[in-house]
């Protein structure tokens, strides 16, 4: 995870140092976070970071380990200023650590047996972590957060803020960006009150009229409040929330319920002459915003969806980035076979040689979330296509040159076979499975055009929630649909979807799968513990999209995430996954196991038409299916062609019940140990 780094000018460094000798007097600034994936707690930490380089005493707080029955109360009377940074995790729930906490303060609130003044004099502010893209849930456990605070009579500090994902939605252009504008609106609200300074609401008492401290006057420098003695209000409060930023973030904000003027903090709109129209200079930068972002609005103006963040992050793990939405990493898999050590289990399935094989993905963005994501949610999520989109032909020259620059990197390396390594240097297969949802480019047939001019097979992998994407798709080597759960109430709770229609999109897509006449395949992964109990309703899913084979896989552990719950617990043994499978066949009258990858912890199950006299044909004659792919072309789809046309028999040594358990016998096995395995297509 990238560190965010402090926001200090030069000024402020200066003179931290004695900043530091002024502690005397000034408030403690407290700060609470409950974190799934560790992003609210680097978020804190950095907060904390900051205002300790100002001289300002901090304390951050894990929610897993602070016990509110015993302590919330006593904030007020320490005085502190107190932050709370919270995500929001599956179906609008806390995060794991953060929910006793917020269970005690949602029931506490709606207790009618407790004061409604328990938190009286309890100064806070709330920030949401989240993805709008889940619309319903975006930053709920914020909003209830703030809502229970507010209802116990403490009294908001500043406005709850949301922090936003989604880079298309998000006011700045992602999580990370939000959070670093909010602290900078922040530090002009929280200097005066840090120092010790009492501080008044006078926007409807004195009309703004009393002898208000003027901007550049106060301990600090800092003065833009009212601290007058003219203010009427008896309610020492600490800000007034009439600025423009406050305005910003408060229209996303569930509203609190006004049942004491004195700590409801109001909004008003920019102030203009009413024979004039004379816009007031103080809210001219308001309107100017506004206005920018009507035009972006109006002019669709697109976002990249890589943001610098996201780069750097999936470039540590490898990744080769392309263009704004795309990237190309090397399987492992390929660099094994490059030394004789072994292909993946589509080489046993399906004949492609792994050495040839380019691991890529026209778009880095999902529409689910799932648990066992391999690559721990790093990439990006959407429903919909509303980035700045790069033409087919740069990500396909950009893919090759990446990925064979790569391949050259392993010149010389010990145990490189030469041969291997000069057709490395030329891809023939081209997984679209690195990351995201490939299928939700918008030029994804253009894109899988371009690879079949070169000779190169396509096998796409796609999430099923895209159908009418399915249906338009034009004809690949493999299309693959994972089926990660045969039920609503499981897919929901292993993918996460976005959708929330994703059952119907889910079961539509395999519908759209039997209608295509070229080779299709059901991916499932066994969850232990999750979904390897519901065999029967995986049976009826097969009814219905009519899959050519059905690869069945046991999940692998990518280490430990804290943005999964997953733990090596729930990794089946490939005896577990045989069972599995043979239970699912026993209830298939059209299937039989036809091959085993016991190196991967995968089994495929092939529809009985690819058995011929008694022999398998699962691989591919990929001759004769770029020659087919020609004549649909030039014929304008006219000669259709389906999986029986370029089909070939398989080895035996490929063959389930092999000695061999689906390693090629030309290759070299090695066993690594204590090794974490996570690559691979």
């Amino acid at each position: 995870m990238q560190q965010i780094e402090p926001k200090i000018s030069p000024d402020e460094n200066k003179t931290s140092n004695q900043s530091r000798r002024k502690k005397k007097g000034k408030k403690k600034l407290k700060i609470f976070y409950g974190s799934q994936t560790g992003k609210a707690q680097s978020f804190a930490e950095t907060l904390a970071y900051e205002y300790d380089l100002r001289g300002y005493g901090t304390e951050v707080v894990n929610l897993k380990d602070y016990d509110p029955e015993d302590n919330l109360v006593e904030e007020n009377n320490n005085g502190n200023i107190c932050v709370f940074i919270i995500s929001t995790y599956t179906d609008g729930q806390p995060p794991e650590g953060a929910t006793w906490f917020y269970k005690w303060l949602t029931d506490t609130a709606a207790d009618f047996r407790v004061q409604k003044t328990l938190l009286k004099g309890f100064y806070y502010t709330v920030i949401g972590l989240g993805n709008s893209l889940y619309q319903d849930n975006y930053c709920t456990v914020a909003k209830q957060l703030d809502k229970s605070l507010h209802e116990l009579s403490g009294t908001r500090f500043s406005e709850t803020t949301f922090c936003d994902e989604n880079t298309v939605q998000s006011k700045h252009g992602g999580l990370e960006a939000d959070f670093a504008a909010w602290r900078d609106w922040f530090w002009k609200k929280a200097q005066p009150a840090l120092n010790g300074r009492k501080v008044k609401d006078c926007s409807k008492k004195c009309d703004g009229k009393c002898a208000c401290v003027k901007p550049g006057d106060g301990e600090d420098g800092e003065g833009a409040a009212c601290s007058s003695d003219e203010c009427s209000s008896d309610e020492e409060i600490l800000f007034e929330s009439t600025s423009e930023e406050e305005i910003e973030v408060e229209k996303d904000v569930e509203k609190p319920n006004k049942t004491n003027k004195k700590q409801t903090q109001t909004k008003t709109k920019p102030k203009t002459s009413p024979k004039t129209g004379v816009v007031d200079l103080e809210d001219l930068g308001f309107i100017m915003k506004k206005a920018k972002a009507k035009q972006k609005e109006e002019t669709g103006e697109s976002r990249q969806m890589i943001t610098p963040v996201l780069r750097a992050s999936l470039e540590k793990q490898g990744y080769k980035l392309i263009g704004s939405h795309s990237g190309v990493k090397l399987c492992r898999w390929t660099k094994s076979m490059l030394r004789g050590r072994g292909g993946c289990y589509k080489h046993t399935f399906y004949g492609i040689e792994s050495h040839r094989c380019m691991e890529t993905t026209p778009s880095l963005a999902c529409a689910n979330k799932c648990v066992f994501c391999w690559r721990h949610h790093t990439n990006p999520v959407g429903t919909e296509w509303k980035w700045e989109m790069d033409d087919p032909e740069t990500l396909i020259q950009g893919a090759l040159r990446n990925h064979t620059k790569m391949i050259n990197e392993f010149k010389g390396v010990p145990g490189v076979i030469p041969e291997r390594f000069a057709e490395g240097m030329t891809p023939q297969h081209c997984a679209l499975s690195l990351v995201g949802e490939p299928i939700m480019y918008p030029e994804i047939n253009k894109f899988i055009d371009l690879l079949h001019d070169k000779q190169i097979s396509t096998f796409l992998v796609t999430n099923a929630q895209f159908p009418d994407a399915i249906r338009d798709l034009s004809p690949i080597t493999q299309l693959y649909v994972s089926v990660d759960a045969s039920t609503k109430e499981s897919l929901k709770k292993i993918d996460r979807p976005l959708f929330k229609d994703f059952w119907t999109r889910f079961t539509d897509s395999l519908t759209e799968l039997s209608n295509k006449g070229q080779r299709t395949v059901y991916r499932l992964t066994l969850v232990k513990e999750w979904n390897t109990e519901e065999i029967e309703n995986y049976a009826k899913l097969v009814d219905l999209g009519k899959p050519d084979f059905i690869e069945v896989k046991g999940v692998t552990y990518c280490g430990e995430s804290k943005a999964s719950s997953l733990t090596m617990q729930n990794v089946p043994w490939h005896e577990e996954v045989i069972y599995f499978v043979n239970k699912l066949t026993d209830l298939l009258t059209d299937y039989e196991i036809a091959s085993e990858h016991e190196h991967s912890n995968c089994l495929l199950l092939a529809h009985k038409k690819l058995k011929v006299n008694g022999e398998w044909w699962t691989w591919i004659d990929y001759p004769k299916f770029h020659q087919l792919m020609s004549e649909y072309r030039n014929s304008n789809g006219k000669n259709t062609f389906t999986t029986n046309d370029y089909m070939a028999r398989t080895p035996s040594w490929a063959v389930f019940g092999a000695k061999e358990r689906g390693f090629d016998p030309l290759e070299t096995r090695y066993h690594r140990k204590k090794q974490k395995d996570i690559s691979g297509c």
